[in-house]
């Protein structure tokens, strides 16, 4: 089975300038998904990260990665989505003779997934499914919490269920953004938001933080100050996956 590791890197970052090349820890954001990548595959020559940005390359290459293409503009867009910067990717490879049956898809916004938790949902895979994805238990289960408006503009549950504690509602999940490993038949034939057979990788909330926001940022560096006081407990964090 023939795995391509992609790392999706845009520039322009909004919630948090220069995202990805942003320092935590004394390390470039983007680095940590080169490490957990490293840590699986067989190859740096299966590891890719896909940017539009020159300061990104520069710090991928000075990390030891050659980054074999610049992402066009239009793929790097507000609007752009990851299903056709995967396709762009797989073009590229295929193009010049590299033909890949899965790829796994590492946002660098996933700073505390490690390289065990990537091995682990990878193990999960099979050619049958399309996907298989990371995900946390929910934190707000729509059984219980979560209410939309009716059309006589009364709140109703979103899901109906006779529950009185919220311990008895069913289990939920909501992805986490960490490990995405994909069949390349399956995205060649529909668009993710189309897969069915999805295969769920269940993390812990405190490796599922996705930095969006600034908030998240110095939750993050909370997180890790606070493992280092614990008498270095960080290294599963600051060095996860090297």
């Amino acid at each position: 089975m023939k795995v391509l590791f992609l790392i999706p890197a845009r520039g322009g970052s909004k919630g948090i300038p220069h995202k990805n090349i942003k320092l935590l820890d004394g390390k470039p954001l983007v680095c940590y998904a080169i490490d957990a990548a490293r840590s699986v595959a067989s190859s740096d020559e299966d590891i890719c990260v896909s940017t539009d940005d020159d300061e990104i390359i520069k710090v991928a290459e000075e990390y030891g990665l050659a980054v074999p293409f610049r992402r066009p503009d239009a793929l790097a867009q507000d609007g752009s989505g990851s299903y056709e910067v995967i396709l762009h990717a797989l073009d590229f490879f295929e193009q010049r003779g590299r033909f890949y049956d899965v790829v796994v898809l590492l946002q660098p916004t996933s700073p505390f997934r490690t390289s065990e938790h990537v091995c682990e949902a990878m193990k999960l895979y099979t050619p049958d499914c399309d996907m298989v994805v990371s995900v946390a238990e929910a934190k707000t289960n729509p059984y219980y919490v979560m209410f939309q408006e009716n059309e006589e503009g009364f709140l109703k549950h979103v899901l109906e269920g006779n529950f009185t504690r919220r311990q008895d509602c069913p289990v939920v999940y909501e992805y986490n953004g960490a490990v995405y490993v994909m069949n390349v038949t399956a995205l060649k034939e529909k668009h993710l938001s189309a897969f069915t057979k999805n295969r769920k990788y269940v993390m812990p909330q405190s490796a599922s933080i996705d930095l969006d926001t600034p908030e998240d940022w110095q939750y993050a560096e909370y997180l890790l100050l606070s493992s280092k006081k614990r008498g270095g407990i960080s290294a599963s964090f600051s060095n996860a996956s090297e």
